[in-house]
């Protein structure tokens, strides 16, 4: 009960300055309650202030990764006093995606390439792993958008002659 009560307090305290960059996620835990485990989701919120600082904004419990969940702990941040968004990073999670619309509308999105890889790696052989990783990894590293993307058309095309065609697809489809 001693710590719960610091948690509340940390959890609802006011969000002070700017944080022109949002990071969300959700992550999915199992929880013993009343003797049963059950999933729980848990959403989380991390920003990153003008001076390059980064700060855990929020944690809520209970809500699932939907439009009503995102919604919900959005409205608990911007009652709290977020502001500044320029650009929110996440997952490819729609009710995400739309909820951020809703509450911070001039903010643009941008899809983690943490998840992204995963989705690409998906659809790799294990022992392919790391080589993929490192096709992706040189994209990214790139110093102009042009050169990107003629990487990122070189990765396609290497991938596809690796028979890894789900995966070139995938990063097809973000040229």
């Amino acid at each position: 009960k001693k710590v719960y009560k610091h948690i509340e307090t940390w959890r609802n305290r006011p969000i002070e300055g700017e944080f022109p960059y949002l990071y969300l996620d959700g992550i999915v835990l199992k929880r013993s309650w009343a003797g049963e485990i059950k999933n729980v989701s848990v959403l989380v919120a991390i920003g990153v202030d003008q001076d390059g600082y980064r700060k855990i904004l929020g944690v809520q419990e209970g809500h699932k990764e939907d439009r009503s969940g995102w919604s919900g702990f959005l409205e608990h941040l911007k009652a709290r006093g977020l502001r500044g968004v320029r650009l929110v990073i996440s997952d490819a999670c729609m009710g995400l995606i739309e909820s951020v619309a809703d509450y911070y509308p001039d903010a643009d999105w941008q899809r983690c390439k943490v998840h992204f890889y995963r989705n690409v790696f998906s659809h790799v052989p294990r022992n392919k792993t790391r080589q993929v990783a490192a096709m992706l990894k040189a994209i990214h590293a790139q110093e102009h958008r042009e050169a990107a993307q003629d990487k990122a058309n070189r990765v396609v095309e290497e991938l596809r002659r690796m028979r890894l065609g789900k995966a070139a697809d995938l990063v097809e489809a973000k040229i």
